[in-house]
């Protein structure tokens, strides 16, 4: 089994929200930047994942540069919220370590609107560091509740994602050292 302690929340975060990144394609993300919620056709009853790492968000929306994900949005939250996720919290997948078995597994993934997934952080060249990050999927009440109560602010920091990348591919040592200079600054977030 895993080593547990590679497993830790790493976000931008205050004393009172955490910040959390998405993609989207801009008729969702322009929209909720500008008016600091979600649009209307942003789909409350879909589950939507929300991951406190920015280089992890990189690597799955490629820099903002995949269909349907050309927007980055840096969602600041409440901390209430993201304590309430996590206490109501599934992990996405069987783990014998965790589970009595599969079954018992699959009734707490039935009652659970928030499942949580462990996969590799990133480095600045996107490539996979040997300790995990969180990505929450919220579903039902808790894509609700995120949507209409946790929300504090939404960014667009698509241009931050593009001049990081463009740092990262000239590739030289003070290329990289601007890039790592402009990564938003992630720390452990206390456990709740």
């Amino acid at each position: 089994m895993q080593d547990i302690s590679s497993r830790r929340i790493r976000a931008v975060h205050t004393a009172s929200t955490v910040t959390v990144y998405q993609a989207y394609p801009p008729a969702i993300g322009l929209p909720a930047a500008r008016d600091g919620r979600f649009p209307a056709a942003w789909k409350r009853d879909r589950m939507t994942w929300v991951k406190p790492s920015f280089l992890w968000m990189m690597y799955r929306c490629g820099w903002g540069t995949k269909k349907g994900q050309e927007t980055v949005l840096a969602v600041e939250i409440g901390r209430e919220g993201v304590d309430w996720a996590v206490g109501r919290a599934c992990l996405s997948h069987y783990d014998p370590g965790v589970h009595a078995d599969r079954d018992a597994w699959r009734r707490e993934l039935r009652h659970s609107p928030v499942r949580v997934q462990w996969d590799p952080e990133r480095d600045l060249r996107l490539n996979a560091l040997p300790y995990r990050s969180l990505q929450l999927g919220l579903s039902g009440e808790a894509a609700r509740r995120y949507a209409d109560e946790w929300i504090v602010s939404v960014t667009d920091v698509t241009p931050l994602a593009h001049r990081i990348h463009g740092l990262v591919r000239v590739g030289g040592p003070s290329e990289l050292a601007e890039a790592a200079a402009l990564l938003p600054r992630e720390t452990d977030y206390p456990e709740t």
